[in-house]
């Protein structure tokens, strides 16, 4: 047993590597991307209200993922692609305010802040359900 347990000069210079790290969503909330928004752009269920679904989306510009993006958009202001800016960097999300917009309405607002390396967009975004999900309208930016 005391065998087992010396250390030779080799692995007392030896680092044990720290186990991986699980790191919130980039959305704020505690949970892993992967538990989070991350299913939602799997396809693993729908956001159950606006806040959710804004949340998801933010994650889907900080990750690129341009066809969810494009599947939560209303088909009515859909663009045709998204556009990412290379060299754009989001940092934080901050829900300042909802309307409505829980499982038990057909719209909502969400008023947040959307934090990037130089600056932030500030926006309250308009949602409705198309065939139960919700998914964005548009919104409007101020300063």
């Amino acid at each position: 047993m005391e065998r087992m347990s010396r250390r030779t000069p080799q692995s007392r210079n030896q680092r044990r590597s720290a186990p991986a790290r699980n790191p919130s969503c980039p959305c704020g909330l505690a949970e892993t991307y992967e538990k989070c928004c991350g299913r939602f752009h799997r396809g693993q269920g729908t956001a159950p209200t606006a806040e959710a679904l804004m949340r998801s989306r933010y994650c889907a510009f900080v990750k690129r993922d341009e066809a969810y993006l494009l599947r939560t958009w209303h088909p009515r202001t859909r663009p045709t692609r998204v556009d990412f800016d290379p060299a754009m960097r989001w940092t934080a999300l901050e829900i300042l305010a909802t309307g409505e917009g829980t499982p038990f309405h057909t719209t909502g607002t969400v008023t947040f802040r959307a934090s990037y390396t130089g600056g932030s967009l500030h926006e309250r975004s308009r949602f409705e359900r198309v065939d139960g999900a919700w998914v964005y309208v548009d919104g409007d930016i101020s300063e």
